[in-house]
């Protein structure tokens, strides 16, 4: 798999729904003619609330408004926010309606988990980061934001954006029997040069691109010299990318990677757990960040690469979901997503020392590994065991 690389754009990092909110809102009003938005959640919370108006805003001012929610994530969307929506003008789309909240069909297990916005074919938005809340968390005694990360991109690389939203809208539309929600016309976008940065835009599908992400990273791993930072919020790799990794820090690559301390999938969290002996007796360092939920989907290698999207290193992101992230080649930013994930391991993460992790109860490792099983059975009745 060979990464598309544009070069002339100008790409801003944006951590947190401090920094991303503010951006998405100011490029939502400041439309003229078309906006596309993409997530997997979109919460009946004052966030939420706020966006919502933003896009309200803008249809009433003319500008065709198309939201893509996803129809397990977006479950409370639904009950709570769609039909203001519609009666405002804002047209809405549901992947894969999924009301029930407990069902063993296969199918309920490929999601829209992208988080994608498009404003006039000028201003995109990739990431992490869903409509909710940084605060909205499960346990209340957790007063930290969640922390998460997205990127502002102009320039060419809104080229293959502009097309990916416009075909899984054209999707949806078709397999909703929503002939109305049909785009008539949409221009190719051809963004000219406004910056410097070198980037690639990167999809996983599971039709012509099952695979372009996780070989993106692969790619990546392998070409590392000094250091690899991995921030990523529910890690449970395949062989593949485990054998990676540790062939990285055999080599002499600084190999770091940071994983959820707080969870709201604990079943997932002590799946990932039973991979902390193999990983540490390799070389490689872990940090638990332990201040909110880790939601990011990061990684920077050497200083000079480094991706910012919606995938997990999980069997569900690299084997189910629709996924998307950005791949950059640039000093500037890949060194600023290297300084905050730096500041993610100092101020809110605990390292895990494999001397510490052999002492741990015995019964807690057994759990973990049972957990794994669990995982690896709900992927192989899903019918992808053999790949991961």
């Amino acid at each position: 798999m060979n990464v598309d690389w544009l070069p002339g754009n100008a790409l801003t990092l944006l951590e947190n729904g401090a920094e991303f909110f503010p951006a998405l809102e100011a490029a939502i009003d400041g439309a003229g003619h078309e906006i596309f938005l993409e997530t997997y959640i979109f919460a009946d919370d004052e966030t939420g609330h706020r966006v919502a108006a933003a896009l309200r805003r803008a249809a009433a001012r003319g500008v065709a408004v198309r939201l893509l929610v996803d129809g397990f994530g977006g479950r409370e969307f639904v009950a709570a926010l769609m039909d203001e929506l519609i009666a405002a003008g804002v047209n809405v789309l549901i992947y894969r309606r999924e009301m029930a909240a407990f069902s063993l069909q296969r199918h309920r297990l490929r999601r829209l988990h992208r988080k994608l916005a498009v404003i006039d074919g000028r201003i995109a938005f990739v990431g992490g980061i869903n409509i909710i809340s940084d605060y909205n968390h499960d346990d209340p005694s957790l007063i930290t934001p969640r922390q998460d990360f997205s990127v502002r991109i102009e320039g060419p690389l809104l080229g293959p954006i502009h097309r990916t939203v416009t075909r899984v809208w054209e999707l949806v539309a078709w397999a909703s029997f929503r002939r109305r929600a049909r785009i008539a016309d949409s221009p190719p976008v051809c963004p000219l040069p406004c910056g410097r940065v070198e980037a690639g835009f990167l999809i996983r599908d599971n039709i012509r691109h099952r695979h372009d992400i996780e070989d993106a990273y692969l790619v990546a791993i392998a070409a590392a010299r000094r250091e690899i930072i991995l921030a990523n919020a529910y890690f449970l790799p395949g062989r593949r990318f485990r054998q990676a990794l540790l062939a990285a820090a055999r080599r002499g690559v600084n190999v770091t990677l940071i994983t959820q301390g707080w969870t709201d999938h604990p079943l997932q969290q002590r799946a990932t757990r039973a991979l902390y002996g193999q990983f540490l007796a390799g070389g490689v360092r872990i940090f638990e960040y332990h201040l909110s939920h880790l939601h990011a989907k990061v990684a920077v290698v050497d200083e000079r690469w480094a991706t910012v999207g919606s995938s997990n290193i999980d069997p569900f992101s690299l084997l189910l979901a629709r996924e998307a992230n950005v791949v950059v080649r640039d000093d500037a930013f890949a060194g600023d997503l290297h300084h905050r994930l730096r500041r993610v391991m100092k101020d809110g993460s605990r390292e895990i020392s494999a001397v510490d992790w052999q002492r741990g109860p015995r019964l807690q490792r057994l759990i973990n590994w049972v957990a794994y099983g669990l995982v690896r059975l709900m992927i192989g009745l899903a019918g992808y065991g053999g790949r991961h």
